[in-house]
């Protein structure tokens, strides 16, 4: 079974830099808005992982550009989620220009589990073991 989602966004014009064209790093917060519309689909936000007593930093990003994105454009985020039995949260995405359906970047992330001391966990958490089972992952 495969869970994902997409989420349209607005490119702003505080994105943009004096070529007109989207400051690469703004793409890291278009795949957070990816995963935070996954979050709330599936029911595994941030707030879940921190009611849980943990914390998912990403620990690897990984961006292929390969269109533009510009002032005005709608970019489509699909977040896919990527099973492994390591204790770690990993996504696939697609970046699509909306007008064209043009792919403008695909990427991945990779988030480990940390406690509130920032101690790596080294094991499934239950509440991500259970949220794995309810979706049959």
């Amino acid at each position: 079974m495969e869970l994902s989602e997409r989420i349209s966004i607005k490119v702003r014009f505080n994105e943009v830099d004096s070529l007109k064209i989207v400051w690469h790093g703004h793409y890291l917060k278009y795949l957070e808005d990816g995963r935070e519309a996954f979050g709330e689909k599936y029911g595994i936000g941030y707030l879940d992982v921190y009611d849980a007593g943990l914390a998912t930093p990403l620990v690897k990003v990984d961006i292929n550009y390969k269109k533009i994105l510009q002032y005005g454009d709608n970019v489509i985020v699909e977040a896919r989620y990527v099973n492994t039995e390591a204790a770690k949260v990993i996504f696939d995405y697609t970046l699509f220009k909306e007008a064209t359906g043009e792919i403008v970047a695909t990427a991945q992330t990779i988030q480990v589990f940390i406690d509130k001391n920032g101690e790596l966990v080294l094991t499934l958490p239950p509440f991500y073991a259970d949220w794995k089972k309810k979706w049959e992952i």
